[in-house]
């Protein structure tokens, strides 16, 4: 095995071992009741629905026939389910939780409800969220299911999403381009004077966000009097191919045009190709190239005008 393999290895082992202790479940009860985990699941699996076959619980909950047979056994003597011959099949037994049964059930239900209730309560919202997509993560890659769909929306920045705005856009352009400080300082310029007093009719802001987190953001303020500029469109690289970029671009195209401008603009650099997709598709024209040296790189600088 080589040594990255066996890192990736022993970091899922050691995931797995603080979970299952932070949950308690290896523990002699399971959440102070008298069942074991696997005995737990089999409670959860018969709570599901009215009757089910002792085949189709044994392949949902991938347990051994012999060990099922032995906790169901138990389960039957305590009075927590019944067992009968299906009508539609006397080879096949199915198998019913008592009331007793679904009272067990509810005890080890309301309990867990409570220790993950009580384990969230001490984080801050934001981490709850990451928290849950990186479960979600974890479910998908593992259980080989298809991704849910990711929810998009577009909302106005919020306190603490203008200086994500600035983090983001110095992060993600030195890891990708190589572009030093002076970028981070223009675009905390723009940010800082957009913060300082902008007029919200003429000028806006959007964070767009995916499951609950920002992933991108553009800027509209005003150039002159007839003329809008779009400016720091970005969008995180995990959210790209949703069409999130388009969306920022095309709520800044209809508040500029309600707005009353007759036409807008915007300032790239030639090696910006993903960004220069989308202004060519939202009808943008190349007016102006300029070399300059700038963000400690020989750059071309572009102006692109749309009229409104």
């Amino acid at each position: 095995m080589a040594r990255s393999d066996a890192a990736r290895v022993a970091a899922v082992r050691a995931f797995t071992r603080f979970y299952t202790s932070v949950l308690g479940v290896l523990d002699e009860g399971l959440l102070h009741t008298p069942y074991s985990l696997t005995e737990a699941r089999v409670l959860f699996e018969l709570a599901q629905r009215p009757a089910t076959a002792a085949a189709e619980l044994r392949r949902s909950l991938r347990v051994d026939a012999a060990y099922l047979s032995r906790i169901t056994g138990r389960f039957e003597d305590a009075g927590l389910i019944t067992r009968e011959r299906s009508s539609a099949d006397a080879r096949r037994q199915v198998l019913r939780l008592t009331q007793q049964g679904r009272a067990a059930f509810a005890t080890l239900d309301a309990r867990s409800a409570e220790q993950v209730a009580g384990m969230l309560a001490e984080l801050p919202v934001a981490d709850q969220q990451r928290l849950v997509a990186a479960m979600d993560t974890v479910r998908t890659l593992l259980g080989r299911q298809q991704p849910p769909p990711r929810a998009v929306v577009l909302r106005a920045p919020e306190p603490g999403d203008y200086g994500w705005v600035v983090a983001r856009h110095g992060a993600i352009y030195a890891a990708e381009y190589g572009w030093d400080a002076t970028f981070e300082g223009l675009v905390a310029r723009i940010v800082s004077d957009h913060v300082a007093g902008h007029d919200p009719a003429r000028e806006a802001a959007w964070i767009a966000e995916v499951d609950g987190e920002p992933v991108g953001c553009v800027f509209c303020v005003s150039k002159d009097a007839t003329t809008a500029q779009l400016r720091i469109l970005l969008v995180e690289p995990s959210a790209r191919g949703l069409g999130i970029g388009t969306r920022l671009v095309q709520e800044c195209l209809r508040f500029a045009t309600r707005a009353g401008y007759s036409s807008i603009t915007l300032w790239t650099n030639d090696v910006l190709s993903a960004a220069r997709r989308i202004y060519v598709a939202a009808g943008f024209t190349l007016v102006e190239e300029e070399p300059h040296h700038s963000f400690g790189h020989d750059l071309v600088g572009q102006n692109w005008v749309r009229s409104l």
